[in-house]
């Protein structure tokens, strides 16, 4: 085997495990079945970190970025972090970066899914996208990947899958909302996914 040979695989095994800067099981789950071995993952409570990372910036690059650059400084290893948000169009892109946080500081997916109900009761204009940010901190180096996907938002919860505000977001081209559709359809098409696989082809071509 050559050299050049032996130095290529050794930066590409080098690069496959990751931190990913989050404990929320849903997230692992999606994200280690969208990249389906391409890399190796662990959660911070796989790396001993249970600080509460700060997410205080007013964007989801930056929240992304501040939770990737924290485990990376913190532990000096490789570390990628995401930030989604649900943008509406007639709410003004609300809730977006606050997203997880719309109806209170406590994080409670059922209330953040009914304040964005009332606020659209009035609304003909239903149109809405997912966006997920994804940053990585590689060997010092900040790196942003980026996918979406547009949708509609419905007049009340469907479907008992997925998470967050799945049950009330229907993505164009199909009738079932997120949480109505299989892992495995949400996982191909999901905004998540997108950015995901522009992230795991980065990684896999270092």
């Amino acid at each position: 085997m050559s050299l050049k040979i032996q130095k290529n695989i050794n930066i590409y095994f080098k690069v496959k495990k990751l931190v990913f800067a989050t404990n929320n099981l849903h997230k692992l789950q999606e994200v280690r079945a969208i990249l389906d071995g391409k890399v190796q993952i662990q959660s911070l409570s796989e790396i001993g970190c249970l600080d509460e990372i700060p997410e205080t910036a007013d964007t989801l690059e930056g929240n992304a970025l501040l939770k990737a650059k924290f485990v990376y400084d913190r532990f000096q290893l490789d570390c990628f972090a995401d930030d989604t948000g649900l943008e509406i169009e007639a709410l003004g892109g609300e809730p977006g970066v606050f997203s997880a946080r719309y109806a209170g500081l406590e994080h409670d997916s059922y209330k953040n899914r009914m304040k964005v109900l009332r606020l659209m009761e009035q609304q003909t204009n239903r149109k809405a996208q997912f966006r997920t940010v994804i940053a990585l901190v590689l060997q010092g180096k900040e790196y942003l990947f980026e996918g979406k996907v547009e949708g509609v938002i419905t007049r009340e919860p469907r479907g008992e899958g997925g998470f967050g505000y799945d049950s009330i977001f229907v993505p164009n081209g199909y009738e079932q909302t997120f949480a109505e559709l299989s892992a495995e359809q949400k996982n191909q098409i999901s905004h998540r996914a997108h950015a995901v696989k522009k992230f795991a082809d980065f990684i896999v071509s270092r």
